[in-house]
């Protein structure tokens, strides 16, 4: 069951599921057997690896493509661009059978209150944005500072809003108990943080790039390197959650979560910028990444995705 931001339950499950979260990723969907059954982590390569019957990233790619067309074509005979992935979107094979088709339910939100999850065991520290300095030594890999702010449709910032992260390690594995795929785990890194808006609607972490990994849609599937964002307004009910990506991934086209888009312009607005002022001399890369919650130029958000849309925190709070 799932909330939207207006504090109604959806009675189905939502499709893939990371780490923590939100809601969806890839990785629960990611060890599920052609039976929607979960491959034992001793098996889940193998299983990987032998499955011959399964559908090449040709046949995939080909889906994906034609459904492209289809909609260059649809947008020519003037019909509006679709700026939310589709619930039915053939080549993301799971999202056929496992995007909510029930009906929202309307609850009390501070009913909800009173079995949701905390946001924590104490109030927010600022070191918590900084996911390289958890543990007792240095993570492995590309260290990265990933900034932006959070914005209405018109432009304003959102202040003194939660915005969470999860995500891989430069190898590609999350910390989970699902994710057994052969990679190495790295001691030095969790891969979790959060941070509060500023007044100026700013965010700020410093992380690890995380590292592409594969997962079951077809065979010699991979998912691109992204980052998950969780944003919470002033209650739990108020909740959006969305991916960031890195620019010039050659994966994009390749992958049906991402393809699930079918708009151009929509899919950029999910890939973040290098910006070298952002960059630390010696230190890390910098990307800058802007969250705009309502309006025609919103970024994709996992509750629009797969469900009734989702309003955006400032829309909940009016």
């Amino acid at each position: 069951m799932t909330i939207d931001a207006h504090g109604t339950h959806r009675a189905d499950s939502r499709p893939e599921q990371d780490a923590a979260v939100p809601g969806i990723a890839a990785q629960d969907a990611d060890w599920q057997d052609e039976n929607n059954e979960l491959v034992p982590a001793a098996e889940a390569h193998a299983a990987h690896v032998l499955d011959a019957a399964a559908e090449s990233q040709a046949d995939i790619s080909a889906e994906i493509a034609a459904v492209g067309e289809a909609y260059r074509r649809e947008l020519g005979d003037g019909a509006a661009p679709e700026t939310q992935p589709r619930l039915d979107f053939a080549p993301y094979r799971s999202s056929l059978l496992r995007h909510p088709t029930k009906s929202l339910h309307h609850a009390d939100p501070e009913t909800i209150e009173l079995y949701s999850p905390a946001f924590g065991h104490q109030d927010v520290h600022a070191l918590e944005s900084d996911l390289t300095i958890q543990h007792n030594g240095e993570p492995l890999g590309e260290r990265i500072i990933v900034a932006g702010k959070v914005l209405d449709g018109d432009g304003r910032p959102v202040a003194g809003q939660l915005v969470e992260i999860w995500q891989a390690n430069a190898a590609g594995r999350y910390v989970h108990k699902r994710d057994q795929h052969p990679a190495p785990l790295d001691p030095n890194f969790t891969g979790v943080g959060r941070c509060i808006t500023g007044p100026d609607g700013s965010y700020r972490f410093t992380t690890i790039k995380p590292g592409a990994y594969p997962w079951k849609n077809h065979l010699n599937a991979w998912r691109p390197a992204h980052i998950h964002f969780s944003l919470f307004g002033q209650e739990f009910t108020q909740r959006i959650v969305t991916q960031m990506y890195f620019p010039g991934d050659q994966l994009f086209p390749l992958d049906p979560i991402y393809q699930s888009i079918v708009d151009q312009d929509a899919r950029d607005r999910l890939v973040a910028n290098y910006d070298h002022e952002l960059t630390g001399p010696e230190w890390a890369l910098g990307y800058t990444w802007d969250i705009i919650l309502t309006g025609s130029k919103r970024t994709w958000t996992e509750n629009e995705a797969f469900g009734t849309a989702g309003d955006s925190i400032d829309e909940a709070e009016e």
